[in-house]
């Protein structure tokens, strides 16, 4: 069983910048394929953020903050990162980390999924 945690949440005021972490544990292989971050904000539907793959680093990016955001990983310690800038209040969103075998999932409807960590943009 796969277990994601993730920290790094919080209050940020409008244009300003958060960096969000997820570490791994558990015995599956499913870790090694793709991790990545989606969100959901009050009344609307899960929205895939960014994507990384644990071999070779290859990244995938969603609209919705494309150009804002930056995942990165850092194989010693199992933990992907997302680095948010220039944030807006349509940011505010519970996110999530997540891990699957291959993009697709992982954009769509990921095998595993953290608890979530409350990103709140002021203004």
């Amino acid at each position: 069983q796969v277990h994601l945690v993730e920290s790094g949440g919080g209050l940020v005021q409008a244009g300003g910048s958060l960096r969000l972490s997820c570490i791994a544990s558990g015995h599956s292989d499913d870790t090694s394929y793709w991790r990545g971050w989606s969100r959901q904000a009050p009344g609307k539907e899960r929205e895939f953020v960014a994507a990384i793959s644990w071999i070779g680093g290859v990244t995938h990016y969603g609209n919705s903050m494309k150009g804002r955001v930056t995942i990165s990983k850092d194989a010693a310690n199992g933990t992907i990162y997302l680095e948010m800038s220039d944030l807006k209040r349509r940011d505010t969103a519970v996110y999530y980390c997540t891990a699957d075998p291959n993009l697709h999932g992982v954009v769509t409807d990921a095998r595993h999924w953290g608890q979530g960590t409350q990103v709140t943009v002021s203004s």
